[in-house]
């Protein structure tokens, strides 16, 4: 099936799940949307965030996709279920694949979740993750200054460290084994999460587990791209085109990305 995987973001976060999509399934054609100029969508009410979500959803619906993922935790916590029964392809979200990589590392069954607030006030992660194994113990922390610390391009560097020692500072007399990146943006920060937590523990993306997400159901539905896809990748912003270029060329590795400005009233 020759047409484009869609991924949506509140904004440049969602390029992690898009890399591995993109690194498993290179005969895909995928084209992006990070709504940028709306980010952060964590301390936004869940109504903005699914009227926000269904007008990226329904934007790529017109460009004929065969697939949505949407790679933003908070967006996938509200709006998932409705895009499902709506949208006439699969829709498929990063809370669940999360959770799942979660269980199959801790083995103490102690697990923090780091996340926007509007994530860890939905309970999301704590229902996906009973639901795979009920004696799971969850430690939830909203960690708010971290997505505008990525969007600004400013992720790297003794700044953005003690940004993270800081926040992470409530967790250091709890006891746990694993911690889920529970915001797309989070894997830009995770070398410093990890020396923040200490090398004993696991610190997991949703990305990985995603893309096999996305990998099972093309092979299910017999839905995979039959040769290599001709097109580039489109990138698409409600911000600043630069600043959103500058993070493709460095995350994907593709500086002469193709980025374009889209706008939503």
């Amino acid at each position: 099936m020759k047409a484009p995987i869609g991924v949506i973001d509140s904004g440049v976060g969602g390029l992690t799940v898009a890399k591995e999509i993109m690194r498993h399934l290179p005969n895909e054609e995928i084209i992006y949307i990070g709504d940028t100029a709306r980010c952060p969508y964590g301390p936004r009410s869940s109504e903005e965030v699914r009227k926000f979500t269904w007008q990226l959803a329904t934007t790529l619906a017109k460009m004929n996709i065969k697939m949505l993922v949407i790679a933003c935790n908070t967006a996938t916590a509200v709006a998932l279920n409705s895009l499902n029964k709506k949208m006439p392809f699969p829709v498929i979200g990063v809370v669940f694949p999360g959770a799942r990589a979660a269980i199959k590392a801790t083995k103490k069954n102690e697990i923090v979740v780091l996340g926007t607030s509007g994530t860890i006030n939905s309970g999301a992660y704590e229902k996906a993750i009973a639901a795979l194994n009920t004696s799971s113990k969850v430690i939830p922390l909203a960690c708010p200054t971290f997505v505008p610390l990525v969007e600004s391009n400013e992720y790297e560097g003794e700044f953005a460290r003690n940004m993270v020692m800081e926040t992470l500072l409530p967790l250091k007399n709890e006891q746990f084994d694993t911690v889920i990146l529970g915001c797309t943006h989070y894997p830009l920060l995770q070398k410093y999460i990890e020396e923040a937590v200490g090398e004993n523990v696991k610190v997991l993306s949703s990305a990985e587990e995603t893309a096999q997400d996305v990998i099972e159901y093309l092979n299910y539905h017999e839905m995979h791209h039959p040769i290599k896809a001709k097109k580039t990748p489109i990138f698409y912003t409600t911000g600043s085109v630069p600043i959103f270029k500058t993070i493709v060329g460095k995350w994907l590795e593709l500086p002469n990305a193709d980025v374009r400005t889209i706008s939503f009233k």
